[in-house]
């Protein structure tokens, strides 16, 4: 039987506990009714970009009828030069600022102090992962393969490269400062449920660009809304519809080729689902893993598709891509039994059948005997296999 390579026993986890930076953001506005008016009038993501870029916003003019019109009077660093920006403008150089290319120490001491830990990631992604409500819980390094972290997005807990992070945040970046602030007559979140079942029939005809067209606008104010009271008071049934329409748009932003965005909008709709739970979060967890599978990145979409099976996701629909996904890691003896459950359950025999047929060679003649002695048959309740090491 071939055994996937076991994994190098160099690889260590660094916990981030004493370098995380939950909460910074609110913690610089407490007791100040001048920084809560600051964010009321500009958006909390522009104060908190200005605050980790090193702008210092020192006034700010509102134009009543274009909000991005607005005027910004602000300084950078130490300097007292002050400097006036429309409020689009200054966004927009902000996000900039934060995208832009940096360098990063490439190797990581034993047992790092914080400043270490914070340089090695990233001190700007240290900040701006809370804002996007992103915890950072543990860094994996070493073993010959490349650093990555593990976090915690709402309910989920992913570990994913630390590369795929900093860009995981810059699109976040790069999303708000797409994003445009209406006059004093709407509200930044104002967003149109009813325009929820248009978007699911352009995803049931496969028009993609359509459902783009239709929500496209939804992920920056969204993202925005999650973290207010204002947002938090929403019933569960308006949070649940929301998720449902982040992974209508994910769904379609990955079909246009635009896959690290579509799975960042997903996992913004799990934010918003997580008090609702159910199938619906499920079904986000099964696009997540289905993009991750499509992205050649089948370790991460095992735990996303189990995941998916324990929400409630259809195992018709998750089960193939688990089978694929184990298949794709060497975990033969999972995929195999997956193959089968989902070939019982009637998904596509011809693609499952061949999925069986490479896990079974892998597998060798302990596995022919096991099923000539337990007919498939007898697996009929079996919706997904033990997990393997």
């Amino acid at each position: 039987m071939t055994e996937p390579p076991s994994p190098s026993t160099d690889r260590r986890s660094v916990s981030l506990d004493p370098m995380r930076a939950d909460g910074w953001f609110e913690r610089l506005g407490d007791g100040s009714p001048h920084f809560a008016e600051l964010c009321a009038a500009v958006g909390e993501r522009v104060v908190a970009f200005a605050v980790v870029s090193g702008v210092r916003i020192a006034a700010v003019a509102i134009d009543p009828r274009a909000r991005d019109a607005s005027t910004i009077e602000f300084s950078v660093g130490d300097l007292d030069e002050t400097h006036e920006l429309p409020l689009g403008e200054l966004r927009r150089r902000l996000a900039a600022t934060l995208v832009s290319t940096e360098h990063y120490p490439e190797t990581l001491g034993e047992s790092p102090a914080v400043d270490e830990l914070q340089r090695f990631i990233g001190f700007r992604y240290v900040l701006l992962a809370p804002i996007f409500g992103i915890s950072l819980r543990t860094l994996m390094v070493g073993g010959d393969e490349p650093p990555s972290i593990v976090i915690d997005l709402g309910a989920a807990r992913e570990e994913v490269p630390l590369e795929e992070l900093r860009e995981l945040i810059h699109e976040r970046v790069r999303a708000e400062a797409r994003a445009s602030r209406g006059g004093s007559g709407a509200s930044p979140f104002a967003i149109d449920l009813n325009l929820v079942p248009e978007a699911e029939r352009h995803n049931a005809a496969e028009d993609w660009e359509a459902t783009r067209n239709t929500l496209g606008g939804w992920p920056g104010p969204l993202s925005m809304l999650l973290r207010t009271a204002e947002g938090q008071s929403l019933t569960p049934e308006v949070k649940a519809t929301l998720a449902h329409a982040l992974g209508l748009l994910g769904t379609a932003c990955i079909e246009t080729g635009e896959i690290d965005f579509g799975m960042e909008v997903m996992r913004l709709g799990v934010q918003w689902g997580q008090e609702s739970g159910g199938a619906h979060v499920g079904g986000l967890f099964r696009r997540l893993g289905s993009a991750q599978l499509r992205n050649e990145r089948p370790g991460q979409a095992i735990g996303l598709l189990r995941r998916a099976l324990s929400l409630g996701a259809p195992p018709k629909e998750v089960l193939p891509l688990l089978a694929k996904s184990y298949l794709a890691r060497g975990r033969h003896l999972p995929a195999v039994v997956c193959a089968e459950r989902a070939r019982q359950l009637g998904a596509d025999a011809d693609a499952m059948e061949a999925i069986e047929a490479r896990a079974a060679e892998a597998l060798g003649e302990p596995w022919a005997r096991f099923r000539g002695e337990v007919p498939l048959a007898e697996l009929a309740g079996v919706a997904s296999p033990p997990e393997t090491r």
